[in-house]
């Protein structure tokens, strides 16, 4: 997979990872046809019907298929003037789709994606509408929604996207049995983290299971270290453009402490051959031979399908990355996807714009969404004051632990492969992946990252 705001859409979508309770459905949804839906994929956001109707893009798969779907119709129903036109793509289709669209001026009214560096290129192109006066006018649309959500759809201090659909943090997942014989406790900062590695050795257990195959699965490391050595402001800095800002001192310790985990087998002498496709990491997890994962949320799902009792027992444990004594970071800062977002195309009629930001208002995330990401899709919707629907799902305490951090969290970052543009993002996933085979040094690293900077 990756992440330019590309490849990273791949494995991030509710396709393959975020819906986390719906695995066998998402399976046969692979086939699924690269387009369906109410209109044919060439829908451009000038043509439709009605001058009202506005043209709308999303993904396949289900369950996130199905709820787009309905809250649509749901919408069509009760604005027979405004109505949405939408149009369902596979996954990779709707990566490919959606940027020729883009580039050729005939974007869907909505379109739909994942923020960032990826939202940043549409900015900067002059494709989407600047929505801040907008919510300035709403306020209550903006303040119903998770405020980390508004991160990787603000480009510049300005909103140029609607948070939608769910939030995914990555989590510290720990196997309680594993814990329990080793007679260890689960860590309250790295320093404890890495004391933990010599005990798990010991006993023939590798400390962190890691799909080493998948480049990404190595970057969460270095999101939460950086985040808890130096704060937000570093990543932010180089999200920014500024001139070298990899050359920060808390990049290089960062890099230092991740190779160093290396040289202590933190990860298992065979962790670049384990491959995050087909769930490995997580089956180390499960069946004991791993004593954690730091991974996202979305494999709550997967380890409680595929793990036999392992999650139904109660032995799995999940928290969020401890601090790095002295750091900067903030502990409840969390890193992974705050959210999935709609913008809208700056080539849109008055009247299409007027029914998208209609549906902003009254159909995104309206009470039957909400409903149907937490009981159907078993994941939490960037929406405020759910904690009563969590409350009651067989996966409350899970449920609970992501609304809280997502809530809580001073600040969530965007996930960098996603955050950076694809030029960027592909040096950084090809960097991580040297880092941790050891082929290059620290110093190297910072320097090749500098050469991508703001490309």
């Amino acid at each position: 997979m990756r992440h330019s705001s590309t490849e990273i859409s791949v494995e991030r979508s509710p396709i393959s990872r975020r819906n986390f309770l719906s695995l066998t459905a998402m399976a046969g949804a692979g086939a699924a046809l690269a387009a369906c839906g109410s209109s044919g994929p060439g829908g451009d956001s000038n043509s439709g019907g009605k001058a009202g109707t506005a043209s709308y893009w999303f993904l396949t798969g289900q369950p996130g298929e199905g709820i787009r779907q309905t809250a649509a119709e749901r919408f069509n129903k009760a604005n027979p003037n405004n109505k949405l036109e939408f149009t369902a793509f596979e996954n990779d289709a709707y990566k490919q789709k959606i940027k020729t669209a883009i580039g050729a001026g005939q974007a869907p009214t909505l379109i739909w994606g994942w923020g960032g560096g990826g939202l940043k290129s549409y900015v900067d192109a002059g494709q989407v509408e600047d929505l801040t006066g907008w919510f300035g006018e709403n306020a209550a649309v903006k303040d119903r929604l998770f405020p980390s959500s508004f991160g990787p759809a603000t480009v510049g201090g300005k909103i140029y996207a609607m948070p939608c659909e769910t939030v995914q943090p990555i989590v510290l997942y720990y196997n309680k049995k594993v814990f329990e014989k080793a007679g260890a406790q689960p860590p309250q900062s790295f320093e404890e983290m890495m004391a933990l590695v010599p005990t798990f050795k010991s006993k023939g257990i590798i400390p962190y299971s890691l799909a080493g195959k998948a480049r990404w699965t190595n970057m969460m490391w270095l999101e939460f270290l950086l985040d808890r050595i130096g704060g937000p402001e570093v990543f932010q800095s180089v999200f920014d453009g500024q001139k070298d800002a990899w050359s920060n001192p808390a990049v290089l310790d960062m890099l230092t402490k991740i190779q160093q985990m290396v040289k202590d087998g933190a990860f298992g002498k065979g962790f670049s051959s384990v491959d995050a496709a087909d769930n490995a990491d997580q089956a180390l997890l499960y069946t004991g031979k791993a004593a954690m994962m730091l991974h996202g949320g979305w494999t709550y799902g997967s380890m409680k399908n595929d793990g036999g009792d392992f999650v139904s027992g109660g032995n799995l444990g999940w928290m969020n990355f401890p601090p790095v004594t002295g750091g900067k970071g903030d502990p409840t800062n969390t890193v992974g996807n705050p959210g999935q977002y709609l913008a809208i195309s700056s080539k849109a009629t008055a009247e299409q714009k007027e029914t998208a930001k209609k549906f902003f208002t009254s159909g995104v995330l309206d009470a039957d969404e909400t409903k149907a990401w937490i009981n159907d899709g078993g994941s939490v919707p960037v929406a405020k004051g759910t904690e009563a629907i969590l409350g009651a799902s067989p996966d409350a305490a899970f449920l609970k632990y992501v609304y809280d951090t997502s809530v809580n969290a001073k600040v969530f970052a965007q996930s960098w492969d996603q955050a950076l543009s694809p030029t960027a993002a592909e040096a950084l996933l090809d960097n991580i992946a040297k880092l941790f085979q050891q082929q290059v040094s620290p110093q190297q690293w910072v320097t090749n990252m500098n050469q991508v900077i703001g490309k």
